[in-house]
């Protein structure tokens, strides 16, 4: 073996709630775990400026901070915290072959991929501003939408997701304003009628945003414009949430592992991690794309951790 290849038991690929939960479990049941952090150490939840739905925080947590002290549990059992993303895998034979940075090499017994997936955000300058300064701009009515109750938000979107957060933010919110870029929605015939029967829900089809206003530390509302007929208005609001879909970071695994038509890493075995590949496992938002919070992504951290170690324990 060359000197550039490290063999390990247990190797976790990202660094979010599910990756570290695993790393936590997996470390106490002395497996040695290697975590690599990935392109975005610490995952979505760096994005967040405040989390009050986690267990054990009865004031709220910033994401950022949550994540430093998951890493910081995860080391005091020992994780070894690496800086650097996986480049390769190579998952055909008895050994499950990684690549990090692209040249160094690790064969391990187990895989915990914890990679997570990426909001898709509409790319306009000024909703990414606001996004980066947790100033209004969020991608998940669940996890945000407790912040505007009270208040006005608009939600840009027509699938089922975005048919579901709609309704659920019409329950704390005055006013939602739901944009729709075509003249129907794509969801389900009984979401798209469920929201057109909420009363404080406006759907506003054939419109698109042109920018996200706001008055330098949050968001005012946005201005929009209707693509049949050219007009332009301007929408107050506090929130701007966006329900375009999210885009799991899996790419690196196609033609190994059994995804579905979005991506998604599919489960081999209900109510397992597990995925085709025996001592390859899964948690985290790789492979949910249902519910996609933080509190269920460490639920399958540990799932995933007791799965290797059970592997390994019959392999002995």
């Amino acid at each position: 073996m060359s000197e550039n290849i490290e063999k390990i038991k247990c190797l976790i690929i990202g660094s979010g709630p599910a990756g570290y939960t695993a790393a936590i479990y997996a470390a106490r049941a002395n497996m040695k775990p290697v975590l690599y952090e990935g392109m975005q150490p610490g995952g979505q939840l760096t994005t967040t400026n405040e989390v009050e739905n986690f267990p054990g925080y009865p004031d709220g947590v910033t994401g950022p901070e949550m994540m430093i002290q998951l890493r910081a549990q995860a080391e005091r059992f020992e994780t070894d915290v690496r800086s650097g993303w996986v480049t390769k895998v190579e998952f055909t034979g008895d050994t499950h072959k990684v690549w990090v940075d692209k040249d160094k090499e690790i064969h391990a017994d187990t895989v915990i991929i914890s990679t997570g997936a990426s909001a898709k955000y509409l790319g306009l300058p000024s909703e990414q501003k606001y996004l980066e300064m947790g100033g209004g701009v969020s991608a998940c009515a669940v996890c945000d939408g407790f912040f505007y109750k009270g208040q006005e938000t608009i939600i840009v979107g027509a699938g089922d997701s975005a048919c579901e957060e709609a309704h659920y933010l019409s329950k704390l919110c005055t006013k939602v304003t739901m944009l729709v870029r075509r003249d129907e929605f794509r969801a389900s015939k009984i979401m798209s009628e469920r929201v057109k029967r909420t009363e404080n829900i406006v759907i506003m089809f054939n419109t698109e945003t042109e920018e996200v206003l706001g008055d330098g530390i949050g968001v005012t509302g946005a201005r929009v414009k209707n693509n049949k007929t050219g007009a332009v208005q301007d929408i107050p609001a506090t929130g701007f949430f966006v329900a375009v879909g999210h885009k799991p970071n899996t790419d690196i695994f196609k033609g190994q592992l059994h995804l579905d038509e979005t991506g998604y890493i599919k489960y081999e075995q209900a109510g397992t991690s597990k995925t085709n590949i025996p001592g390859i496992f899964v948690s985290g938002d790789a492979a949910d794309k249902t519910y996609r919070q933080a509190v269920t992504a460490a639920g399958t951290g540990c799932i995933a951790a007791l799965d290797a170690e059970r592997y390994l324990a019959a392999k002995e």
